[in-house]
């Protein structure tokens, strides 16, 4: 069982939230319109110092929901076609169903309360997953409704770039952008650029806390 006194257990860090890093494709902009393409999650540990370190990884190709939306300019930025058999893909309720399963085991390992999407321009992300999920009828979801960690905002502020190839260049981690669009790459690559903020932090002598009187 962690243990609530020591600042290097992951339910310690962020106030109880257990982080997950999320990238999904789609077919638009649009969350209750737009089709859901692909979609990887990836959780994330502690070791025994309190360094951040990816964990777990899920991946799924996506059908699209019965008369969802599939823009073609989205489609041809992403180069993902729906209709192609060979993608194997699933149907939403399949990949959140497996999704939040490993979250939820994750957050009951790590003693958490609640699971919080990590994503780079994160309201995007979340806005999918809260309709996917509503739509699929899944209640046991453990995301946190409204908040999230955008590595966006946070890469700007620690790095003075907002764009997730370039963050990742500038923080030391290779970025390939032939890969780039694919959800598992691009939550991959999310994954080791939060780990890398926080982290940088800590080297920093921001975390642990200092005691307070």
């Amino acid at each position: 069982m962690p243990d609530k006194n020591n600042p290097n257990e992951l339910c310690n860090r962020f106030r109880g939230y257990y982080p997950v890093v999320i990238d999904v494709e789609t077919g638009g902009f649009n969350a209750k319109t737009d089709g859901l393409l692909e979609i990887a999650a990836i959780t994330l540990k502690m070791d025994e110092q309190g360094w951040l370190k990816p964990d777990n990884t899920l991946h799924f190709h996506v059908e699209p929901f019965e008369g969802a939306n599939l823009e073609p300019s989205a489609l041809e930025f992403t180069g993902i076609d729906p209709t192609n058999p060979l993608r194997g893909a699933v149907s939403e309720y399949e990949a959140l169903h497996a999704i939040f399963k490993m979250v939820r085991k994750g957050m009951k390992d790590a003693d958490c309360n609640r699971a919080i999407i990590v994503a780079h321009n994160a309201n995007f992300d979340h806005s999918f997953v809260m309709a996917a999920a509503e739509r699929a009828s899944l209640k046991r979801n453990p995301f946190h409704p409204f908040a999230t960690f955008d590595t966006a905002a946070l890469s700007g502020l620690v790095l003075g770039q907002t764009i997730l190839a370039k963050a990742c260049l500038t923080a030391g981690i290779p970025f390939d952008s032939k890969l780039a669009h694919g959800a598992l790459y691009d939550t991959n690559r999310t994954s080791l650029l939060f780990c890398e903020l926080v982290n940088r932090w800590k080297k920093l002598g921001g975390w642990p806390l200092p005691p307070q009187n």
